[in-house]
């Protein structure tokens, strides 16, 4: 079991999301599950993979090239992907994980984020996507999400794909029951689309 987990370069302006960060490093170190990431020593990308590693955790770095100088790349990890660029990046992560979960981060984490989410929508993957919800963070995101729905632009379904939890341990549970939705296009999805018009 993998988890690939998006979070920043920077380690924010609280101590909690680096304090989040670690404790969900450890969290999957103790749990026997292997820790796919951005493969950086930088921000709180940094501070989860050197948790994870000093409780004996497996660790799984993917870096683009061009970024190995830029975000220091990690030399001390269970393996170490460096790819051409940022598309092959984020497909090397989805392939080496089970799961994602995305921590507080800036644009290059939700953008992560969303395109996992739009694959599932797709039928890409079906696998479980959750949001570590420190400090409140991501609570000024769930209104809009809800907005998509109102206004016809995402079905129901695809908005509680995303599971939201403040607790690291209560989200990796949620992950490990969901059931994903069908592919957006699919005949059960159409179906449930026309029920709820």
């Amino acid at each position: 079991m993998r988890i690939c987990v998006f979070c920043g370069s920077s380690t924010g302006r609280i101590p909690a999301y680096a304090q989040a960060a670690a404790g969900l490093g450890r969290l999957l170190a103790e749990r026997g599950i292997g820790l796919v990431y951005g493969g950086a020593t930088v921000g709180t990308m940094g501070v989860m993979a050197d948790a994870a590693l000093a409780a004996g955790g497996q660790v799984y770095g993917v870096i683009p090239g061009q970024l190995v100088d830029r975000e220091i790349a990690h030399r001390s990890l269970t393996e170490l992907y460096e790819v051409a660029d940022m598309h092959q990046r984020k497909a090397k992560m989805a392939e080496l994980a089970d799961a994602f979960i995305a921590l507080p981060g800036g644009a290059g984490t939700l953008e992560e984020l969303f395109e996992v989410w739009t694959w599932a929508q797709l039928g890409l993957h079906n696998k479980p996507i959750g949001l570590l919800d420190v400090a409140g963070y991501f609570q000024l995101m769930t209104p809009l999400l809800d907005h998509m729905v109102a206004e016809g632009f995402l079905k129901p379904q695809y908005r509680e794909a995303l599971q939201i939890d403040a607790d690291p341990e209560l989200l990796l549970k949620r992950l490990a029951a969901v059931e994903p939705p069908p592919p957006k296009w699919s005949g059960a999805a159409a179906s449930a689309g026309d029920k709820e018009r």
